[in-house]
């Protein structure tokens, strides 16, 4: 039986997205997007989490919030052992994604099993393991997504036997992609053969970086909609294409590089997730934290203590008590909002926050989005670190962000 979706799950998802009315360009495209957005947009999330827990500084005591995306890293926080993960989304797939997840980790029989699923994504005998040790476990939602059929009529769960990773909006972006390159003859994965950083960079500049200038390339990107797979709406495109000299192409070609060469391949498991369409073989590959070994007991010890519920995240604040919050991870969403719906989320993290609690989040763009559009006497609450913002920056192996930004909220006697 497929999940039947809700009216309030496609009106939170335009609430969050379209600002513009239906019969203007924008408008028709933010609705678009929207609608793909019910769907499954990130098998693999695009934040680094080695640097969200470096910036958080997470301790046994801490309440995190954090918005879910693929749930990759609401996993991997739980490597820094906080005492409870509230992971919010407005997608009903990427919570159905997060759920299944935590059924995982808590009830397959091992860490080979649990890779199995989530690093391979690939094995016909995943079906088998989701059939048997994972469903029984689900809430009636969830496993009613995951036995519901795709458009090829095949059950959902049946995409971790057939490449996971290249399933969702991002999947068969990165797919066209690939397709795109092999047309000029580049094959993307040749990169992933660079043994050192030099080499990564000369395979980028003589063979990915003319794909820019190709003629098919940038008719494709001209278009706000072909970004959709990259989870861009309208919105965030304007704020990303604004960030370059000469637009789109150029924030595209200066995020690929870094990407591609910003960081040794055995250390960038984004860069195998870009170029190579899986997460590198073997016992010394980089992996997300929450796919190696070292930490599946205590992923699996503390998967009890997430919630993931479908709703946006100021709405999930506005029902918490004051102070009752000390870590928040907002991705990039809001790249998306509106002046008003900054103000709202930032009055409701201000409420909940408690004394020298973090906010971190990303931007297509290098600059704070709060300034000017957020009131000053909600951001006077909170100290900005703008050096420690840039240094993490420039840390985050998923290279797709122009900025990265740290607040801290101020304690009482300051």
């Amino acid at each position: 039986m497929a999940m039947i979706e809700t009216p309030s799950v496609a009106a939170r998802l335009e609430g969050a997205v379209v600002r513009n009315t239906a019969l203007s360009s924008t408008g028709m495209l933010e609705r678009i997007f929207s609608a793909a957005f019910r769907g499954l947009v990130y098998p693999q999330i695009w934040e680094d989490p080695i640097v969200d827990m470096q910036a958080l500084d997470l301790k046994p005591t801490d309440t995190l919030v954090t918005i879910a995306s693929g749930s990759c890293n609401v996993m991997s926080y739980l490597t820094a052992n906080p005492a409870r993960v509230i992971a919010v989304d407005l997608s009903p797939a990427h919570v159905a994604l997060g759920r299944l997840k935590l059924a995982a980790a808590r009830h397959l029989p091992g860490h080979a099993a649990f890779s199995n699923m989530f690093r391979y994504a690939n094995l016909k005998t995943n079906t088998a393991l989701y059939d048997r040790h994972i469903r029984p476990h689900l809430d009636a939602e969830t496993r009613a997504y995951w036995d519901g059929r795709d458009l090829s009529g095949r059950r959902r769960i049946t995409k971790f036997a057939r490449g996971f990773y290249a399933n969702g909006l991002l999947g068969r972006f990165i797919s066209i992609a690939h397709l795109l390159g092999r047309m000029y003859g580049v094959d993307p994965r040749e990169l992933l053969k660079m043994d050192n950083v030099e080499k990564q960079r000369e395979f980028f500049e003589t063979r990915i970086a003319p794909v820019f200038d190709s003629r098919s390339f940038k008719a494709l990107t001209s278009m706000r909609a072909s970004l959709f797979g990259l989870g861009i709406p309208p919105a965030q495109y304007e704020s990303l294409a604004g960030d370059a000299e000469d637009g789109m192409i150029g924030a595209l070609r200066t995020r690929t590089e870094r990407l591609a060469c910003g960081f040794p391949l055995k250390d960038n498991y984004f860069a195998w997730q870009a170029f190579g369409r899986r997460y590198q073989s073997g016992e010394a590959g980089s992996l997300p934290p929450y796919l190696e070994a070292r930490n599946f007991n205590a992923v699996r010890d503390n998967a009890s203590r997430v919630q993931i519920v479908n709703e946006s995240i100021t709405a999930m604040l506005a029902a918490r008590p004051a102070g009752s919050v000390d870590a928040f991870v907002l991705l990039d969403a809001q790249d998306w909002m509106t002046d008003q719906q900054l103000s709202e989320l930032w009055a409701e993290i201000t409420r909940t926050a408690s004394p020298g609690a973090r906010v971190i989040y990303r931007t297509a763009a290098a600059p704070s989005p709060l300034p000017g559009r957020v009131p000053d006497g909600i951001l006077d609450k909170w100290d900005y670190r703008t050096e420690e913002s840039l240094e993490l920056g420039k840390q985050d192996r998923s290279a797709i962000y122009g900025g990265f930004h740290l607040h801290v909220r101020r304690g009482p006697a300051q």
